[in-house]
């Protein structure tokens, strides 16, 4: 019999969390159909099929997106070296997009008259997926279970979750042992709740999921190369196995091997969410880190001085923001973006690493459109510069300065900024 309040599609994890909203949608009327993306998270994804048919679900669709996560998500962030608050890598963010675009596309499909999700109402992945949804549909209807009263007022904790769980039978892998929220894809894991809301709580051993503790890491260093093409990855050669890896997506799976391998990867912090609400998180992104210190590396051999600076002052921090807080489809986005592949004309070389104890140290990079002049940089010839040209240019960049310290010594205020920010002078 069909459902009285219509049919809605979940974008579902099989965790606790989508698990009793699954169940609570059905009492509610709803009929649900079951959503789930591979995004290249390690999950049964039989299990969560037959998990999501067992709790209720009408129907169960897996959508395998790894490729346009990387393609179209993962390596714009690697060439603009997208990060949050100078720390987080923004695994969860990237991934958004494309998993709400797979929706999108199932619910036209099916003709699901809502789609609903198990974000929390103080996060920031409500805002990220329902600004893809009005993004990709206008005229679309969300279920927000965290923000209707009475799902919130019923299930006031992570508690009531489990309980509701264990009185409908859900299996969940999340226990008392183990209160903690997590989401993984390709590009990272994340960690948030329970135990991990103190902020001065240390995240036990047996969290981390994975990466090995640096200190439980190999004693003997891996080295490895990776080539870039206009700033994207195109081979990864790990000499030890005698392996090369040029698929994009093997690319990836490669470089999360060895830096799980390696330990590297791991953050813990405390950010600023879109909402405005503080929120500790903790984050392994092995193969993410990887790659981002390679290109950063490789950029500073091959991109020119004033497009990096541009590029480092505007579409970095303006990216990582558009990403964060889930305008992904707006125009901002679009113009943003379209400046990336400029600044990575020149971004083409190969950059030498060495993997240790949660470490990434470069080694050694070439490229044969470099603009480094070994010549020229030299200090031992001159290389087609001369020296005594540098004393105009000093002399140039010395009159403002030599008028400012005239100004202060006018009024008795010479060095008045170092004493004030550092204190008397001996």
């Amino acid at each position: 019999m069909a459902s009285s309040k219509g049919r809605v599609l979940l974008a579902y994890s099989g965790g606790l969390d989508t698990s009793c909203i699954l169940a609570w949608l059905i009492e509610q009327g709803y009929e649900v159909y079951a959503f789930m993306a591979d995004v290249g998270q390690e999950e049964d994804f039989v299990a969560a099929e037959k998990k999501a048919l067992k709790v209720g679900a009408k129907k169960f669709f897996l959508e395998d997106l790894k490729r346009e996560f990387i393609e179209e998500l993962i390596f714009p962030a690697v060439q603009a070296n997208c990060i949050y608050e100078n720390v987080y890598l923004l695994g969860t963010s990237l991934a958004r997009p494309v998993i709400a675009r797979g929706m999108i596309e199932v619910a036209d499909r099916e003709g699901c008259d809502y789609v609903s999700h198990g974000c929390t109402g103080k996060g920031n992945d409500q805002v990220r997926f329902e600004l893809a949804f009005y993004g990709l549909k206008p005229e679309i209807k969300v279920v927000a279970p965290w923000r209707i009263p009475e799902f919130y007022n019923r299930f006031p904790g992570r508690q009531a979750l489990l309980d509701y769980a264990a009185e409908k039978s859900i299996p969940v892998t999340q226990t008392k042992s183990k209160p903690w929220s997590t989401d993984e894809n390709l590009f990272h894991i994340s960690y948030e709740a329970g135990i991990l809301e103190n902020p001065n709580t240390t995240p036990p051993d047996d969290m981390w999921k994975l990466t090995t503790a640096p200190e439980e890491a190999p004693q003997t260093p891996e080295r490895i190369s990776i080539e870039f093409k206009g700033g994207l990855p195109v081979k990864v050669e790990v000499p030890v196995d005698n392996r090369t890896y040029t698929d994009p997506v093997e690319v990836f799976l490669a470089l999360n091997a060895l830096g799980r391998k390696h330990g590297i990867g791991r953050i813990d912090i405390v950010e600023n969410r879109f909402i405005g609400v503080k929120s500790r998180g903790c984050y392994e992104s092995p193969g993410a880190t990887i790659l981002r210190a390679a290109h950063i590396d490789l950029e500073g051999l091959t991109l020119d001085r004033n497009v990096r600076a541009l590029r480092d002052q505007f579409i970095t921090i303006e990216l990582g923001r558009i990403l964060y807080n889930g305008h992904f489809f707006t125009p901002e986005r679009e113009f943003v973006t379209s400046a990336i592949p400029a600044s990575q004309r020149t971004v083409n070389g190969l950059v030498r690493l060495k993997l240790y104890k949660g470490n990434v140290v470069i080694e050694g990079r070439e490229s044969t459109e470099g603009l480094y002049d070994e010549h020229q940089s030299s200090m031992d010839e001159l290389g087609g510069f001369e020296p005594s040209d540098a004393t105009g240019f000093i002399q140039i960049e010395s009159i403002r300065i030599k008028k400012w310290a005239q100004a202060n010594i006018r009024k008795g205020q010479a060095g008045v900024l170092t004493k004030d920010v550092y204190g008397s002078r001996a």
